[in-house]
């Protein structure tokens, strides 16, 4: 293979006189203010902004189709192969790139708050901004944990370094390319910070299944007696606000790893939506973001630096990383024991599903693969009804192992943790959108603090007609008729038609999991 020798280059590129490893955060906020890479806002927070890029570039991700790996990956549209010429033709040209820069920031760090599992990275950066936001999204070394720190994974960050595809064989001229080998993450041609972040996840979920580790997109939190529960939810659908529990100590908020002793943290920060935040809605957020914070395309008043949240002028997509010290209400470190619950979130504009189901271990493998929620009408262009979405595993665009592993191991740890699985409809109610109603939080809260507080574990229960699903009849803080969907809708005929066309959205997603078990898609899906 004609490949060069990428660790003699980074050697190299590291020991310039330029580089600035592991600052402060004042020493960071300070360098990002001479810099001119941001503002300081008058809640004490950078505001940095991302330019054309607001939100990840899926069609610019790629995998270097390297011996090691190549048959273990699941190509395809999320996965896309890069070759290894191509691979360490650009690397270089971006090491020569950096190399030439004034200032560079390195951040020596950690992916996983359980020690015996978690990944050394680092992270080289061209802006100090990005720098600051490494800092406080992933787990900083303590003193003596930095003198002996070595990188196991390196993550290289050049945003104003533009691919041409002509000549560097990518799809434009921004690039995400990560080498398993190499072990070295390559970013380029985008401002946007969440890609850092995600491009560790996605390792995490290549390398953590290796050690019997199944790796998990998204919230997670212990009660007074030490019960864990986990969260699983696409956009929308209410994982942060149900996860934020004044009576509970949140483990983390969106990406986890559950090993033979338990769960834990793969980040040390929070990275948060911002648009329409207010202290009424989420107060540990909007509390949370103080000095040493990032926002990123979050509006200002020009005249006071305060944050306008509900401006969506740039993106929707506004959003805020801040360290998980920064919440009150924590595990620290975040580590925790086994789950006792794990509740999946999906807020339903059909109407269909019932507010709260007792999921089987078959099923509850279903829905995770399935991963379903619905866009609404309005939030996209060109969408004038509500459009079922379904996101593998809770978290597709992040796994580059085929889904059956995941869903595999977790119908595994369910079985041998005895661990109570829920469906929870965060949706629509007495009809789709636009003509029932969202379910009040009120209800739904209450629905998951009897599931959490194992109220729900022999309550009586009837069969759903379309899923399956055993729904409770009796819930607490809720009225029973709220509990039976189709008795919520004054058009029964209506309600037996969307259900039956949501099933079938159900089994038509489903039929590209053709290594799954007849069990699984007999026992876990649609009954109609």
């Amino acid at each position: 293979m004609n490949s060069v020798d990428v660790s003699i280059n980074l050697k190299e590129l590291l020991s310039g006189q330029n580089i600035y490893t592991n600052l402060s955060v004042p020493g960071l906020v300070e360098k990002v203010l001479a810099r001119h890479e941001g503002e300081l806002t008058a809640t004490g927070a950078v505001r940095a902004t991302t330019g054309k890029y607001t939100g990840r570039s899926p069609k610019d991700k790629f995998i270097v189709e390297e011996e090691s790996v190549k048959d273990k990956i699941a190509w395809g549209s999320i996965n896309q192969p890069i070759s290894v010429e191509v691979f360490d033709k650009l690397y270089n040209k971006v090491l020569q790139y950096l190399k030439d820069k004034d200032e560079l920031f390195v951040f020596k760090g950690f992916a996983g708050a359980d020690e015996k599992y978690r990944l050394p990275i680092q992270v080289i950066n061209e802006y100090a901004w990005h720098n600051l936001f490494a800092h406080q999204l992933f787990i900083r070394p303590t003193e003596n944990e930095l003198t002996s720190h070595e990188a196991q994974f390196t993550v290289i960050s050049a945003p104003n370094f533009k691919a041409d595809p002509a000549v560097d064989g990518t799809q434009s001229e921004t690039f995400i390319i990560v080498s398993f080998e190499r072990r070295i993450v390559l970013i380029g041609g985008t401002e946007y910070a969440g890609e850092m972040k995600k491009s560790i996840f996605s390792v995490m979920n290549y390398l953590l299944p290796e050690n019997g580790i199944l790796p998990m997109h998204c919230s997670a939190n212990v009660g007074a007696e030490g019960d864990v529960a986990l969260f699983f939810g696409l956009s929308g659908t209410g994982k942060t606000t149900l996860s934020a529990d004044p009576n509970r100590r949140l483990i983390g908020d969106d990406e986890h790893g559950w090993s033979n002793t338990g769960v834990f943290n793969v980040e040390g920060g929070c990275y948060a939506k911002c648009i329409n935040l207010s202290r009424e809605k989420e107060p540990q957020i909007f509390d949370a973001i103080r000095f040493g914070s990032v926002l990123e395309n979050v509006i200002l008043n020009d005249q006071t630096r305060q944050p306008d949240y509900d401006d969506n002028s740039l993106t929707e997509n506004t959003r805020a990383a801040y360290p998980i010290q920064a919440i009150d209400n924590i595990v620290d470190p975040s580590v925790a024991g086994h789950p006792n619950t794990i509740i999946f979130l999906t807020a339903d504009a059909f109407g269909v599903l019932p507010p709260i189901s007792k999921l089987t271990k078959e099923q509850a493998m279903y829905h995770f693969l399935s991963g379903y929620t619905s866009k609404l009408a309005g939030t996209e262009r060109g969408i004038t009804s509500p459009q079922a979405t379904f996101s593998t595993c809770f978290g597709s665009p992040f796994l580059p192992l085929p889904a059956t592993v995941y869903a595999e191991m977790l119908g595994k740890k369910i079985d041998e943790h005895s661990v109570e699985v829920y469906l929870v409809n965060t949706g629509w109610t007495g009809g789709e959108y636009g003509v029932g109603s969202r379910m009040k939080l009120s209800y739904t809260r209450a629905m998951v603090q009897a599931a959490l507080e194992g109220e729900l574990t022999n309550v009586e229960t009837t069969k759903g007609a379309y899923f399956g699903f055993d729904i409770p009849l009796h819930v607490p803080g809720v009225p029973d008729e709220v509990l039976l969907p189709a008795q919520t809708w004054e058009d029964k005929e209506a309600y037996a038609q969307k259900a039956t066309e949501l099933a079938n959205k159900f089994k038509e997603n489903f039929n590209k999991f053709t290594d799954v078990s007849e069990e699984i898609r007999t026992l876990g899906g649609p009954t109609v």
